[in-house]
């Protein structure tokens, strides 16, 4: 099981904190419907902070790029991916998440948020194994990590209308649609995708496996 604990970077700074919380769960709605992969979709839970589960690691990759570009400025979130076993703990206020997957994701969101302040400021997702995972998969997880890095740098630096953008190639919409969706010319569109790095960024969510179809 993939365990997702997600936080609001910033989250004391922002001017309208209830409306960031309206713009984060259309965000995941938005990226649900585009990419219906989620076993239970990101919510909240207390305070700033979300949990969701995912089946498989790439669909877990993939859904959460697209929340990453649905997001508006200035509002954004760090994701910790945890894998390993979950269960749910009875109590009289309703079911309480449990096991290694999770204790995973809660470290996976401590590294994020301290590479975030020391080596790597755009970093914003990051998985961790649980420690009775394989050898393959703590190997895979290694790089994985690396490609997040990486995305987490291309995204970071668009534009709000760039990330739209790319969310609607990941989507397959062609960039005449998009042109007319942003009231924009075609040679904008592609002007702005091609500056963005944007390509690499699509190929990369579609390399995932996680299929969005036409």
């Amino acid at each position: 099981m993939i365990a997702v604990i997600a936080d609001i970077v910033g989250s004391r700074k922002l001017a309208d904190r209830e409306g960031a919380q309206r713009e984060i769960e259309n965000a995941i709605a938005r990226a649900q419907r585009t990419l219906p992969v989620a076993d239970r979709m990101l919510a909240a839970t207390v305070g700033d902070e979300l949990q969701g589960v995912y089946l498989a690691l790439g669909d877990a990759l993939a859904s959460l790029l697209l929340v990453q570009l649905e997001l508006p400025e200035p509002i954004s979130c760090r994701f910790g991916i945890g894998i390993g076993s979950v269960r749910a703990v009875p109590s009289g206020e309703g079911e309480i998440p449990e096991g290694p997957g999770w204790w995973a994701a809660r470290e996976a969101i401590d590294l994020v948020h301290s590479k975030q302040q020391r080596t790597a400021p755009t970093a914003r997702t990051w998985i961790v194994a649980a420690p009775e995972e394989d050898g393959r998969m703590h190997d895979a997880v290694r790089l994985a990590n690396a490609y997040l890095l990486a995305r987490d740098q291309l995204v970071g630096t668009m534009s709000e209308r760039t990330r739209r953008l790319v969310a609607g190639r990941c989507a397959r919409l062609t960039q005449r649609e998009l042109a007319e969706r942003e009231g924009i010319t075609q040679s904008a569109v592609s002007q702005a995708l091609t500056t963005a790095g944007a390509a690499a960024v699509v190929e990369g969510f579609h390399a995932l496996g996680a299929g969005v179809p036409r």
